[in-house]
């Protein structure tokens, strides 16, 4: 077992029986989310099991409604060293799913050492779930903007009102009391007894993105038992719910940049469809979404056509992923023969991925953490800057606090003041190309927290860690296998 800073923190109390339950596991498939392994599964050669653990609903009435988390544990190939927990971030992803496919991103050194589990957070997929019956998207959340002669007041009381009755559907189908427990702080609780039920000391952990959030949410609740901690595309903490929605509509126009330049430099692997100076191909791409937006493009597909709405999101997604050359092959069958197929199968697969559920579960879970601070005013004036900082982009983002506003819930908030005192070492990651998380949030977190250490990727793409870097990959598994930091500022090209 790796040792924590100190002595684990005493059990709180009043949550005796939560800490102290025995887990009970059962085989499940590598594939096939917490179902158990038998003829319809793939058994995973007994490398995989699954458990559900108890916790409160409400950790400030343990007495009161329990609910569940689902864990899905892959076995060390060798001799363990204990327990790696991840987080594929979201916020709503799922780890259950996550630790389904982690050869393709852990190494093989980690997966030799570790027992990796994946969790679903309350809220989250196999554990107790937001459920929204039938209800369709958020009332457009993120369905662009105002249209020609509608003032932005009409077009957010409308969006708003899709927020409100995706909200009340979700309240209608799901446990009672549970859109009011799904914030972060009480998913760090809840990961405290996942580490006391599985007989760890410490907790190590690998969060992405949103699951940095998490990470060091625990550590400022549980320094004592913070073990190991990789934080990658980290959140910054001190950000406001707008001050987050800017920094990623300018961190994607940044983006599209680098695309751009790459794809007329000839390095996304086809012929680039996009002419002229980099701010000539930025504007084509705008031209192309603006243009869809007026009169939706034709595809292969007689009744489908893609909005511009559509082309945005599946371009934010492509520099998210850094997968240039997929986007080049939409990019060039949509600007040279107003084609957009390669799109319209993208926004599809995008859409299957992304249900009601899950929307909502993001909603809920960043408005538990941020509350809405501000009003119709300040909305506009973020829509307007939005346009400012991201012309590709901006128009058609969506507002963090003007969503959180319709959805309420707002009660769990997350403390802005985040350091972590008394916790083992905690490395954090930064993408200098990060469109989502930008890289100026990873040094603020390196900074804010006492035992924080940045280690740097020059790249591109949201997230560093298994994206194929000899050299992050390896400070990373020296760091979750030996205890061993990497240098001060290493900075890894790639």
């Amino acid at each position: 077992m790796i040792p924590s800073a100190g002595d684990p923190a005493p059990t709180p109390a009043g949550l005796e029986t939560f800490y102290g339950q025995e887990v009970s596991w059962y085989p499940c498939g590598e594939k096939g989310g917490m179902r158990e392994a038998g003829s319809d599964a793939d058994t995973g050669s007994g490398t995989y099991s699954c458990a559900r653990i108890t916790v409160p609903l409400s950790y400030d009435d343990p007495g009161g409604a329990a609910i569940e988390i689902a864990l899905k544990r892959r076995s060390a190939n060798g001799t363990s060293i204990g327990s790696l927990f991840i987080d594929p971030g979201g916020p709503g992803g799922s780890g259950v799913n996550l630790v389904e496919n982690v050869k393709g991103y852990l190494s093989d050194d980690l997966l030799e050492s570790y027992d990796v589990v994946g969790f679903d957070p309350r809220g989250v997929g196999s554990s107790t779930a937001i459920d929204c019956g039938q209800a369709g998207p958020a009332g457009g959340a993120g369905a662009g903007q105002p249209q020609p002669g509608q003032s932005f007041e009409d077009w957010a009381q409308g969006y708003s009102a899709g927020v409100t009755a995706l909200e009340q559907q979700c309240a209608e189908h799901s446990e009672p009391g549970l859109l009011d427990h799904v914030g972060t702080l009480s998913s760090a609780r809840d990961l405290d007894v996942l580490r006391a039920v599985m007989g760890e000391e410490s907790l190590n952990y690998l969060g992405y993105s949103y699951g940095t959030g998490l990470g060091y949410t625990y550590a400022e609740l549980f320094p004592d038992n913070t073990g190991r901690m990789v934080l990658d595309g980290a959140l910054d903490p001190s950000l406001s719910a707008e001050e987050i929605d800017l920094g990623m509509a300018e961190g994607n126009e940044i983006a599209l940049e680098s695309y751009v330049e790459a794809c007329q430099a000839g390095q996304t692997g086809a012929d680039c469809p996009l002419s002229g100076e980099v701010e000539n191909g930025v504007q084509q791409v705008r031209d192309l979404i603006a243009s869809a937006n007026t009169s939706p493009m034709g595809t292969s597909e007689p009744d489908q056509k893609v909005t511009g709405d559509q082309m945005s999101q599946v371009i934010r997604g492509a520099l998210s992923t850094a997968r240039w050359q997929e986007l080049t092959a939409a990019l060039t069958p949509a600007i040279t023969q107003g084609d957009a197929s390669v799109f319209a199968l993208a926004a599809n697969q995008m859409t299957q991925s992304a249900p009601a559920a899950s929307m909502a579960t993001m909603i809920a879970i960043m408005c538990q953490d941020r509350p809405s601070q501000g009003d119709m005013n300040s909305w506009e004036n973020q829509y307007e800057e939005a346009q400012e900082v991201s012309p590709t982009f901006g128009a058609a983002w969506t507002n963090s606090d003007m969503t959180c506003a319709a959805w309420g819930h707002g009660n769990e908030p997350l403390p802005a003041d985040i350091t972590a005192e008394g916790a083992s070492p905690i490395l954090v990651v930064g993408t200098t190309g990060d469109p989502a998380t930008r890289y100026e949030w990873a040094e603020a977190l390196a900074e804010q927290l006492d035992s924080g250490h940045l280690l740097t990727w020059e790249g591109e793409g949201h997230c560093a860690y298994g994206r194929g870097s000899s050299c992050i990959s390896g400070a990373v598994d020296d760091f979750l296998l030996n205890g061993k930091l990497p240098k001060d500022d290493l900075v890894c090209s790639g």
